[in-house]
């Protein structure tokens, strides 16, 4: 199948993070917790499709939302009951005073850079070093090719005294800062409270939008991780999850900023998208936020993701293991490293040849997790689910103690 694959897509492959050497698997099935692949092995999904599959895999009210929409036409080229619905619970729940859809968080997040560009009159961003902020936003290890031709200065994540002195030194430029509130893709890193404090703080005084990427981190805290660390943010962009498991983004904050996109004024800021309002999205995710991942459920979820995070690095500490998981509530990072780990550049310094090994030993146990050793956990893992991911890294710490040492 991959040999096939490759004759038509570069490298067997359309979305590089689902790549892995020599060839990735291939699923054929996926139902609840488990993924079932061509060669008829089953996975434990602990990638949760990158936090977008947080409610697992058919998860039944879902299902019934979808089937609902397309009974009512899926898209109608119009504005419709549906979409005003499902904003106003978005809204409410990330305490955002407007909130426009698109179709990713790519898409959020480069309507919030100009945005923010159109609202300041200057042109260039503050991304991270070590930052993810869609296709358009590589700077896992500063700025990619990809990249959309912004003006960036970055930032240091978590080095506050650096930072602050960058963004003095270039605020009459700078439009936006640019973060997310725990770097994902960067291996699961929260920020520091002085370090948000300090881009709060010099974003008011300089004329600078403060933008929180919250794709990921939005499902950490009933109303997200902002509302966690009572930091608050000009603009919040969201994604994954909230649309259903369907194709979804959104970016929203202050009135002053979204109403430059209001049609209805002189002037204003175009916004396309055929699918922004797709019935799919608007009713699936409705559903999911409001009826399966409630405030209620959010906080539950997270308590268990940080109970297995302790779990496990109470493991890696009693066998003396240099490996650690960092992150927040249910989203967690492996890291095959000791040491205190606080930005990408920490993160960095891991083996990925031991990455590869944790990634391909735990394929071997039919547990399925990211090959940078991200993960999602969705709603449908169960306590057996937890106690095979910790029977196989015990198992993966015995059989390489030469390699740990």
């Amino acid at each position: 199948m991959h040999q096939r694959a490759k004759a038509v897509m570069p490298g067997g492959n359309t979305r590089t993070v689902l790549f892995s050497q020599p060839f990735p698997i291939r699923i054929e099935k996926a139902e609840g917790s488990r993924l079932h692949d061509i060669d008829g092995h089953s996975y434990i999904d602990y990638v949760g499709e990158y936090s977008a599959g947080i409610y697992g895999h058919s998860h039944p009210k879902i299902m019934a939302a979808v089937q609902d929409a397309l009974a009512g036409g899926i898209n109608m080229g119009a504005q419709h009951v549906r979409e005003v619905a499902f904003a106003e619970a978005v809204a409410d729940r990330f305490a955002l005073e407007r909130v426009r859809f698109t179709n990713s968080g790519t898409e959020a997040n480069m309507l919030a850079l100009a945005a923010a560009r159109a609202f300041t009159g200057k042109p260039a961003i503050m991304p991270m070093f070590g930052g993810y902020h869609g296709g358009t936003l590589y700077f896992t290890a500063g700025p990619s090719a990809v990249n959309a031709p912004f003006e960036c200065v970055l930032g240091h994540y978590n080095k506050v005294e650096e930072t602050r002195a960058l963004i003095a030194a270039n605020a009459d430029r700078l439009a936006a800062v640019i973060l997310e509130p725990m770097l994902g893709g960067g291996g699961c890193l929260p920020a520091t409270q002085d370090f948000l404090a300090m881009l709060r703080e010099e974003c008011t005084a300089r004329n600078i939008v403060l933008i929180f990427d919250e794709v990921m981190t939005s499902r950490l805290h009933p109303g997200g991780l902002a509302a966690k660390t009572g930091i608050t943010p000009d603009l919040k962009t969201l994604g994954k999850y909230i649309g259903g498991g369907m194709s979804f983004g959104a970016f929203g904050g202050r009135a002053e900023i979204m109403d430059l996109f209001d049609p209805s004024r002189p002037k204003a800021l175009p916004h396309a998208g055929t699918f922004n309002n797709n019935t799919l999205t608007m009713t699936a995710g409705r559903v999911g936020l409001t009826e399966v991942f409630t405030r209620e459920a959010c906080v539950a979820h997270n308590a268990r993701g940080e109970a297995l995070k302790s779990r496990l690095n109470d493991m890696f500490m009693r066998y003396q293991a240099p490996m650690q998981v960092t992150g927040v509530g249910s989203l967690l990072t492996l890291h095959p490293l000791a040491g205190n780990i606080a930005s990408a550049e920490d993160a960095a310094k891991a083996d990925l040849r031991l990455k590869r090994l944790v990634y391909f030993h735990l394929l071997d146990h039919g547990i399925y997790v990211a090959e940078r050793g991200f993960m999602a956990l969705a709603l449908t893992l169960s306590d057996a689910d937890f106690d095979a991911l910790e029977v196989a890294l015990q198992g993966f710490i015995e059989a390489n103690k030469t390699l740990l040492n």
